[in-house]
């Protein structure tokens, strides 16, 4: 049988998710997650299906209505028994929560995309005519702050990759690892830096996506398209010095492809790269959480300081709309236009 690639596995394993979450929830639930698969991809439906789980026990056990039946149950004229307002104090207690004797909280962020889930949620039924009113649609949308851009200075980039070709203020035992996964850790970290790929792209690469001719690899975007991704001479360095060595190892049975294996010579997952971005991180900054996607903001931030063209970052890193781009990088533009105001000069001194 041929090896399925990364992201039909992962893509695989969150439909037998979403199948398993459907069972707690209302039977037409079914038919909105059918409706809305050709435009959305398997991790939004996913994500869809807890929110929409939330939401549904948060009803059954505060609204009267609601709880006179179990969820699975629920009909669908249940929904127009909802109004405005039971969403509005859903969102408030949204906000902090106890469950299972867990505590959890949601930020204006969080709130703000459980609400984006119920709007479409309702949008689909009310569009197909099946409910008469949409109350999600009359809750407005909480106001969302922008964060400060966390990325690595310059200085920093090259310490961090210095540390991960050294490890020398590693610890004892994770010296002990370094040497065999020295190359694979600088050929993952020069490419993220160097190119401003996702970690999810990073992990699912293939042998086969790179393409040392014209430096470039084949990635599969969150929008669940391919794109060819061009990378320079320090990453081409990193990633040959790499292969020469992935290409002697044997892997396990079904990761035959992977480019970056796992010490146990499996693909190597998203969460242990965050690890591994973690623990180098430390070594350089103690006041910076740097993650993967920091990584990525610091690639962004760098080549728009290079470039001045948000529609090359816009492309580059794979955001459909520029609008996104824009967003995070509104501050870079912002000193752009104050550095203009030094550059023309009206009448010598």
């Amino acid at each position: 049988m041929k090896e399925k690639a990364y992201h039909e596995k992962i893509n695989i394993e969150n439909e037998l998710k979403l199948r398993e979450l459907l069972k707690t929830l209302p039977h037409f639930c079914r038919d909105y997650f059918i409706g809305i698969e050709p435009s959305t991809s398997s991790r939004t439906r996913l994500a869809y299906a807890y929110d929409l789980g939330v939401f549904f026990e948060y009803m059954h056990e505060n609204n009267p209505f609601c709880g006179k039946l179990e969820i699975p149950d629920f009909p669908l004229e249940i929904l127009d028994q909802i109004k405005a307002s039971d969403i509005e104090e859903y969102l408030n207690w949204l906000k902090y929560y106890i469950k299972g004797e867990v505590e959890h909280t949601n930020n204006e962020r969080g709130i703000s995309r459980k609400l984006a889930c119920l709007r479409s949620f309702y949008h689909f039924f009310f569009r197909t005519e099946r409910i008469s009113t949409n109350p999600a649609e009359l809750v407005r949308m909480p106001k969302l702050h922008e964060k400060n851009i966390i990325r690595l200075d310059v200085d920093e980039v090259a310490l961090l990759l210095d540390e991960v070709e050294s490890g020398e203020n590693l610890t004892e035992r994770q010296k002990l690892y370094h040497a065999q996964t020295k190359k694979r850790d600088l050929a993952m970290l020069t490419l993220l830096l160097g190119t401003g790929i996702r970690v999810s792209e990073c992990v699912g690469l293939d042998l086969s996506d790179v393409d040392f001719k014209n430096n470039g690899i084949k990635i599969h975007r969150k929008g669940g398209y391919e794109s060819i991704v061009y990378f320079g001479e320090e990453v081409e360095e990193a990633l040959s010095s790499y292969m020469k060595e992935r290409l002697k190892l044997i892997p396990a049975e079904g990761h035959t492809n992977a480019l970056f294996l796992s010490m146990q010579k499996k693909r190597i997952s998203v969460r242990s790269v965050e690890n591994l971005v973690k623990k180098y991180a430390k070594l350089v900054t103690t006041m910076k959480n740097i993650t993967p996607h920091k990584l990525r903001s610091t690639y962004g931030t760098a080549l728009y300081q290079e470039s001045g063209d948000i529609y090359l970052v816009a492309d580059v890193l794979g955001h459909k709309d520029v609008n996104t781009t824009r967003k995070h990088y509104a501050a870079q533009a912002d000193e752009r236009r104050r550095q203009a105001a030094k550059i023309v000069r009206l009448r010598e001194k």
